[in-house]
């Protein structure tokens, strides 16, 4: 008797995890979302690598990451992240996969991340563009080693020589010195990265609004009124 009650209390609390508000319920929710976002983010990069038009959708490489950041939490985000690179390091190797994680990744989750926690986007720009800027110089770092060649180096002589020409040509003989161009190189890259990921909050806030989550997230009054 008392065995039949005692499995009887099991099976209703099973049934209760397993209900939409349940926590077997959402955990497995969110393993197969984040499984979901992840196959879908390396396999967009894989497909435009292999057809050469990562140009045109690279700004939605790190939009799973974000979602998932947003939905489930910032470990969700982080595992989808690893979950993308693992997939792309299954199906194009390392190079792809960390390229993946340079370029696209540490970005999705630090967006993710500070959104998740509801930081203002003066904060949330600055932060990603310093991730993407980082990342951009580790991408260079890896293409200089794998193809034998100081890629960093080049860039700074051809910033000296065409800087240098300019200055003679107005007028003005002087040669500027290394720290000149190397400051002039990371304000270029630090404006680079900030457009790319200023346009990133526009269309991923855009998008967000949406599919109706625009109350999770903190926008600034301008984008407000225009959405």
């Amino acid at each position: 008797m008392w065995g039949s009650e005692v499995e009887s209390f099991d099976l209703f609390r099973d049934y209760d995890d397993l209900a939409t508000d349940g926590t077997v319920y959402k955990k497995t929710l969110r393993l197969v979302e984040c499984s979901m976002f992840a196959a879908v983010a390396g396999l967009a990069y894989f497909l435009s690598n292999s057809l050469a038009i990562e140009n045109y959708f690279g700004c939605f490489f790190a939009l799973p990451i974000v979602i998932s950041s947003m939905r489930w939490g910032l470990s969700a985000g982080r595992k989808t992240m690893v979950a993308t690179a693992m997939l792309l390091l299954t199906l194009s190797g390392p190079v792809k996969a960390l390229t993946y994680l340079l370029m696209h990744g540490l970005v999705g989750l630090a967006m993710g991340s500070l959104w998740r926690l509801g930081a203002n986007w003066g904060l949330s720009i600055a932060a990603c563009t310093v991730v993407r800027a980082l990342g951009a110089t580790g991408y260079v770092v890896l293409s200089s080693f794998l193809i034998r060649e100081n890629i960093l180096a080049l860039i700074t002589i051809n910033i000296h020589a065409s800087l240098t020409y300019l200055l003679t040509a107005i007028g003005v003989n002087t040669v500027p010195s290394m720290n000149a161009i190397y400051t002039i190189f990371g304000t270029l890259l630090l404006l680079n990265c900030g457009f790319f990921v200023f346009l990133l909050h526009i269309l991923y806030a855009v998008f967000f609004t949406r599919l109706g989550m625009k109350d999770s997230l903190t926008l600034p009054r301008w984008l407000k009124k225009a959405i």
